[in-house]
C-alpha cells in the first residue's frame, strides 16, 4: 500500500470510491466522465471539510466556477476497483482565481490513474460575471492553499 509521501503535494484532501457498474463504458473500462464526477465529488467533500458548501455560496453570492479544465487519463480503471481520491488547492491570486488539482490512485497497486486541474474562476452568482474574491471565502480557503505566490 502507497505511503502519502506518493502524492503529488503533501496534505492531500483524500476520499475512496469505488468504480461501479453504471460507470462502466463500451470499452470496459471507467467512462471519462466518472472522472469528472469524481473530481467535482471530491472537491465538494474538500470545500465543505474547510467550511464553504454549496449553501454558503448561495448565501454570500459569490462562487467558485471552472473556467478551463485539463484532465489526464493515465490508467484504465474497472468496475469493482477502489480509487483513492486526492485534491489541493494550489493557486489562488486572492483577487479573482484559484487552482485546484487532483490526483487519483488504484488503492490495489498504487498506480496513479488520473491527473487534473481546474483553473477557477470567482463568480457573482447573480449576475454570472466575474467578481473579486470575497473574504470569507479567503479566509476560509486561503489556509489550505499550497502555493500562495500563485499569479494565475
Amino acid at each position: 500500500m502507497p505511503t502519502g509521501t506518493d502524492w503529488d503535494y503533501e496534505a492531500p484532501h483524500l476520499c475512496v470510491v469505488d468504480v461501479r457498474s453504471d460507470q462502466i463504458d463500451g470499452l470496459g473500462h471507467a467512462n471519462n466522465a466518472a472522472y469528472v464526477g469524481w473530481c467535482e465529488h471530491v472537491a465538494w467533500l474538500h470545500s465543505e471539510g474547510l467550511g464553504l458548501s454549496v449553501a454558503d455560496y448561495q448565501k454570500i453570492g459569490r462562487g467558485m466556477a471552472i473556467s478551463t479544465a485539463h484532465y489526464e487519463y493515465i490508467a484504465a480503471t474497472f468496475e469493482g476497483d477502489t480509487l483513492e481520491l486526492a485534491t489541493w488547492l494550489t493557486g489562488s491570486d486572492n483577487r479573482v482565481r484559484m487552482e485546484r488539482r487532483f490526483q487519483f490512485r488504484r488503492v490495489a497497486d498504487g498506480t496513479t490513474v488520473f491527473r487534473g486541474c481546474w483553473q477557477l474562476i470567482c463568480l457573482n452568482l447573480a449576475s454570472g460575471k466575474p467578481a473579486r474574491i470575497p473574504r470569507d471565502f479567503i479566509e476560509v480557503y486561503g489556509p489550505a492553499v499550497i502555493n500562495p505566490q500563485y499569479t494565475g
